[in-house]
């Protein structure tokens, strides 16, 4: 049985620390700006709360643990479109109550109890979303922080781990495009991880929940590489989230896309310990999923966002202007010291790189960096990149 012990390697959580590092501090402004969490705050769908409402005596009867039919041919559908990939709604999807509950629960549900006789390691990149973390630890698994740095594109260098390593490795965490950096992985990038990953017997968890937020080229999707190299789709889990790509976080909804056999052992313990959406909701996720017309609105928003960027910060020697999610990575010379010099100097909020890494012997890769959230109105936007170019940068 794991020990409670374990968790104590999880420092806090990056919030909390952002709220103890600024405590009673002052903002610098009396028209502060927010740019700390990603929570999407363009419109949702207009017509999500109809088909809500239109289904709502759905809420008066369990909801299909599994995913609505209808939900999971939308799912289907659009995995078609988007990648080309042909997904068997009945066996090879799974509606998730967010992703991040999949996120977690597939590593319970899929880690081995030991990799080769020893303890199962489960890498993930530094920095990365906590939960990976966090299930690394529930499943008594080695989590392994692997830094993604300006060297590595911004994305693990899993090649160049030893393969001593490689061997009792029994899940990969990627995410692309990446949180915090932006960086996503070329179709030669996820074809060699698939590679790596036949080679040393290990799954790769594809966080893909930023894919719908882009400038001009859309990411590619490790179900690409699946087909172009003919991989057993039971090598990888995917991940998608109406959250980012529809501005419905509140929803819950998102879903996994594998092959028959992880999804039928993710299926299993989620009849035990998963929180199935409510039956109108995922009426409401369907028809979304099917809707593309809000999701061009949305990236044209976030486009207008990125040209700002560009425009204030753009020049500036170390900044790089992602082509795809909503953050920027801000080179500084400290994190925390530049998260206070632009709170009470500039009044605006951003979040130290390193709360979303691990020290490592190489160091913290966060540690020279600010995280800048572009979800706020586009004139809040422009301020809060101009108070912060001209404190940070000037």
């Amino acid at each position: 049985m794991n020990s409670p012990k374990r968790f104590a390697e999880l420092p806090e959580y990056a919030f909390p620390r952002l709220r103890t590092l600024l405590g009673s501090l002052t903002p610098g402004n009396n028209a502060p700006v927010e740019m700390t969490i990603g929570d999407p705050r363009h419109d949702p769908p207009a017509f999500v709360a109809d088909v809500i409402a239109e289904h709502s005596a759905g809420f008066r009867g369990y909801p299909p643990n599994e995913g609505a039919p209808e939900l999971l041919r939308a799912c289907a559908d659009w995995l078609g479109t988007r990648y080309g990939y042909a997904a068997d709604p009945g066996t090879d999807i799974l509606v998730l109550n967010g992703t991040r509950e999949g996120l977690y629960n597939a590593s319970m549900a899929l880690c081995p109890e030991d990799k080769n006789g020893q303890r199962p390691a489960i890498l993930t990149p530094n920095p990365f979303y906590q939960v990976y973390a966090v299930a690394s630890l529930s499943v008594g698994a080695d989590p392994v922080y692997i830094n993604a740095t300006e060297a590595t594109g911004h994305l693990p260098n899993f090649r160049a781990l030893d393969p001593e390593l490689l061997d009792r490795t029994a899940i990969v965490y990627i995410c692309s495009p990446a949180n915090p950096q932006g960086a996503t992985a070329s179709l030669a990038y996820w074809s060699d991880l698939l590679a790596l990953a036949e080679t040393h017997d290990f799954k790769i968890f594809a966080d893909e929940c930023y894919a719908e937020v882009y400038r001009d080229t859309p990411p590619v999707g490790v179900l690409e590489a699946v087909r172009a190299t003919g991989a057993d789709p039971d090598r990888v889990v995917a991940f998608h989230s109406l959250s980012k790509r529809s501005n419905l976080a509140g929803l819950r909804s998102g879903f996994a896309v594998s092959g028959p056999g992880n999804i039928a052992r993710m299926k299993q313990l989620r009849a035990y310990a998963g929180a199935p959406l409510p039956l109108p909701l995922q009426m409401a996720a369907a028809a979304t999923w099917a809707d593309e017309t809000h999701v061009e609105e949305n990236r044209a928003l976030y486009a207008a966002k990125f040209q700002a960027a560009q425009e204030i910060l753009g020049h500036i020697p170390g900044v790089t202007i992602p082509d795809a999610g909503f953050f920027l990575w801000l080179p500084v010379e400290d994190g925390e010291a530049a998260t206070i010099k632009l709170w009470t100097e500039a009044g605006v909020k951003v979040l130290p790189g390193a709360y979303l890494a691990r020290d490592t012997d190489a160091g913290n890769p966060g540690q020279g960096f600010v995280r800048v959230a572009l979800v706020a109105p586009l004139d809040d936007t422009i301020a809060g990149l101009t108070r912060l170019r001209n404190c940070i940068y000037s």
